[in-house]
């Protein structure tokens, strides 16, 4: 089957097709136009299913499915929603349905969904219902790990992990809030934040409160785990708890602050990452507007600009925590997409860029399917 570049973006879904060879491009869409389009997802267990985290004008934050590959979608029958709230207390609404995980290869037909304000959510039935998971969004502590808008763009739940050897250890991060991990299926959790520095808290030490862009996890390596943060780009190697900054070896003139972190499925040591301006300009943007990909091919102590092909100057690009992923070939293909609605794809683990798509709306993720 061949692969499909799903782009999610503010006003619907597009599908990139490329050709055998990867040098020519077919876009397909949109779908949904208008809609906002948050993660579109394959489920690798049972790949003509897919999954859609959306936000529709007139059915609000919501999943839709498709058993098809994405040719027809219907939405979920009970989409992502918090319990009733009890007497005296505050009620909370999913404002939007943001991060979308398939479950564990033994767990077929469960999936994981993360939400603005931050919730986590489970389905069973391949995402037509789901059920609010207790254990994080009733936490004693919830209130405490994620507090509220801490961010421009509102408080939110992503990057929900699943370890490949264990379905019941899992991780989540919050924007604000940290990285979390459950040992139990998501009946308990704990802060998994040591090493992180926090420059915008009073205690840049606090267990929590820390601001994750992405976390990914390798899927042949489970305990090397990839963090691009509010305050820089870290690596941590279970059983360890405390994160070490790899960040720091790129140029003190770009910095480590971005969005995305993309792993090499064969190969844990080699990482891309899209580099933007972490000094006081908001919303972040290519850094001098010479956008660049880095790649790191021995867990981060050194790294590589790759630019050829991307524009050299005046290019102002912010590519967001989902819209950057690789084919997982050999070398991988990358993808990413930006704020401007463009889509460029890298050759050869991105020794090569190719703007493939253009005059797209803003573009929330780019993801691959086969």
């Amino acid at each position: 089957m061949a692969t499909t570049i799903w782009v999610g973006t503010r006003k619907g879904a597009f599908a990139l097709k490329p050709d055998a060879r990867g040098r020519r491009h077919r876009l397909a869409g949109p779908q949904f136009l208008g809609h906002v389009v948050h993660h579109v997802v394959q489920d690798p267990r049972a790949p003509a299913c897919l999954l859609m985290a959306a936000k529709t004008g007139h059915l609000g934050p919501t999943v839709f499915r498709s058993v098809d590959r994405g040719r027809t979608w219907k939405e979920a029958t009970r989409p992502p929603a918090f319990r009733r709230a009890a007497e005296g207390e505050l009620a909370r609404a999913v404002n939007r349905v943001f991060w979308l995980t398939p479950a564990h290869a033994t767990e077929p037909g469960r999936w994981y969904a993360g939400s603005s304000p931050a919730g986590l959510f489970r389905s069973d039935d391949a995402g037509d219902t789901w059920e609010p998971v207790a254990g994080f969004n009733d936490h004693p502590m919830r209130s405490r790990w994620a507090t509220g808008p801490g961010t421009p763009d509102g408080e939110f739940l992503h990057s929900i992990l699943v370890d490949p050897r264990d379905a019941r250890h899992l991780y989540l991060g919050i924007s604000a809030g940290g990285v979390f991990e459950s040992l139990d299926g998501g009946a308990d959790w704990a802060p998994l934040n040591e090493g992180v520095a926090a420059d915008f808290l009073p205690d840049p030490t606090v267990a929590f409160g820390h601001d994750p862009h992405c976390v990914v996890q390798h899927p042949a390596r489970p305990d090397r785990l990839y963090q691009q943060n509010h305050c820089g780009l870290y690596r941590l190697d279970r059983p360890a708890r405390r994160w070490t900054r790899i960040g720091e070896a790129l140029p003190r003139t770009v910095g480590d602050v971005g969005f995305p972190v993309v792993v090499d499925p064969g190969d844990a040591d080699v990482a891309w990452v899209v580099p933007m301006d972490g000094t006081s300009v908001w919303p972040r943007t290519s850094v001098g507007g010479r956008p660049a990909v880095y790649v790191t091919r021995n867990g981060g102590r050194s790294w590589r600009r790759l630019d050829r092909g991307l524009p050299r100057r005046q290019a102002w690009l912010t590519v967001l925590r989902q819209a950057m992923c690789a084919d997982g070939r050999s070398p991988p293909s990358l993808y990413f997409g930006t704020t401007g609605g463009t889509v460029w794809h890298g050759r050869n683990g991105g020794e090569s860029w190719q703007c493939v798509a253009e005059h797209l709306p803003e573009i929330y993720s780019v993801t691959v399917a086969r």
